[in-house]
């Protein structure tokens, strides 16, 4: 058995930097990692989608720049594309950084064998501290008939070489949607089955309607309230039985019907850490599994899938381990779409504050009266924000519009400073910016 000081499991966004400072602070420091290096994020998350969506949205730009009198004509090669895609998931810098720290890193899939004893490729190690950083994979639904065809995940998908002619998604979740419209505005045909009654429907009904309308307006189709009661696949060709009844038929399936802790190959069991109904790891607030020592960080938790999370749970953890009070909640939650418009979300809305029992309201502006959107013709969407009447704290915001995800920072920061949306009102933002509508939105509160 190899006694060290640390073992990360999982080379994700969360677990790399952990493993680099420590091995840094002279900490005998081992990760294992079944996969790739660079976690989902950087093999099939943020760098290949937002890759494949930056083209997909150059052609949206030709698509619209019509109104403006520019006439254009977008011919794509989706080869070129893919290769371009898959050219940005290089997990070099990241090897050259866990080498260069003194990190050892194994190649193969870890299990625990005892309370902090994990076993991998033929060897046993034993550490202080274990890190579980394993993150999520796509959750594939039980459908009749889906098992053994060639259908896609959003790990796999980014694999195509050629663009289907027509592409059947199933689910409606920002995944979907996202890749859903970039498929469109590249020239399939798309079709969204998702069994709630609007897409995104975890979000506010009017955020959901704003990007089904853009979708719908790139040529998407939606078929909501739908479940998919078997899947056929003969001669190239998919066809999905919906109830109803209704058949669609297409040359490629991706099924991107929700995400599942990638804790099975764990066995947890056998080091006494408890998981939750949905594999998760069960952690207390700060980050700390049943077995004492143990962490889990991340995606891995249960926390909202975003690499940001994962990220910033590295610094906790750091402050954590070194006797800080850090917590996994102590912070303000923010989040993007990357569709057109795009879609910013931080903190609570109001059917979220009132299940708090907080006395909230919200303010709301139409993009039409923000200079900017009008100037461009870009008004489709809307800025809200939420207060808490009385303390005049800002609880969240809802944008959906242009550079949303990056307009969302705006309030994530005052929040995180302890602001209000006096501050927010005082402030005289540049003319003609997207941003200038913030003061806008704020001063509708004086009224």
């Amino acid at each position: 058995m190899k006694k060290v000081d640390l073992i990360v499991i999982g080379a994700g966004q969360g677990g790399v930097p952990l493993a680099v400072n420590m091995a840094r602070a002279g900490k005998n420091t081992v990760m294992f990692e079944r996969n790739a290096l660079g976690g989902s994020c950087l093999n099939y998350g943020c760098y290949p989608s937002k890759t494949f969506l930056g083209a997909a949205h150059e052609a949206g730009v030709v698509r619209h720049a019509a109104g403006f009198g520019v006439r254009m004509r977008a011919e794509v090669d989706f080869g070129v594309l893919m290769q371009r895609v898959r050219g940005k998931r290089d997990s070099s810098y990241i090897r050259k950084a866990l080498d260069k720290a003194g990190v050892r890193t194994v190649m193969e899939e870890a299990r625990f064998t005892g309370e902090r004893t994990i076993s991998a490729g033929g060897e046993t190690y034993q550490a202080e501290t274990v890190v579980i950083n394993t993150g999520n994979g796509p959750a594939v639904p039980p459908i009749p008939g889906l098992e053994g065809t060639p259908y896609m995940t959003y790990v796999n998908f980014w694999d195509l070489t050629e663009l289907p002619p027509r592409i059947l998604i199933i689910g409606g979740g920002y995944i979907g949607v996202e890749l859903g419209q970039g498929l469109a505005r590249l020239g399939a045909q798309v079709h969204i089955i998702d069994n709630m009654g609007r897409i995104v429907s975890r979000e506010e009904p009017e955020l959901s309607h704003e990007l089904a309308k853009a979708l719908a307006a790139d040529g998407v189709h939606f078929h909501l309230c739908k479940k998919v009661e078997r899947v056929e696949h003969a001669g190239g060709l998919f066809t999905l039985s919906l109830d109803g009844p209704q058949q669609l038929q297409g040359e490629a399936l991706l099924v991107v019907a929700g995400q599942k802790a990638n804790t099975e190959a764990l066995d947890c069991q056998a080091a006494g850490i408890e998981l939750t109904g949905g594999g998760y790891v069960r952690v207390n607030a700060q980050l700390e599994s049943t077995c004492p020592g143990v962490y889990a960080i991340g995606d891995v938790t249960g926390q909202p899938a975003f690499t940001h999370v994962s990220w910033e749970d590295f610094r906790r953890l750091m402050s954590i381990l070194s006797g800080g009070d850090r917590r996994q909640m102590d912070r303000v939650l923010g989040y993007a779409f990357f569709t057109d418009p795009e879609a910013g979300r931080c903190g609570i809305t109001t059917d979220q504050a009132e299940e708090r029992g907080l006395d909230a309201r919200a303010v709301t502006l139409p993009l039409e009266r923000v200079a900017r959107n009008w100037l461009t013709d870009r008004t489709d969407g809307f800025y809200r924000f939420v207060v808490e009447n009385g303390s005049d704290r800002i609880l969240g915001a809802t944008l959906v519009g242009p550079r949303a995800s990056d307009l969302v920072h705006v309030f994530i920061d005052l929040m995180e400073a302890g602001a209000n949306w006096r501050d927010l009102e005082r402030t005289v933002h540049i003319h003609p910016t997207f941003a200038e509508g913030l003061p806008t939105l704020a001063r509708q509160l004086l009224k």
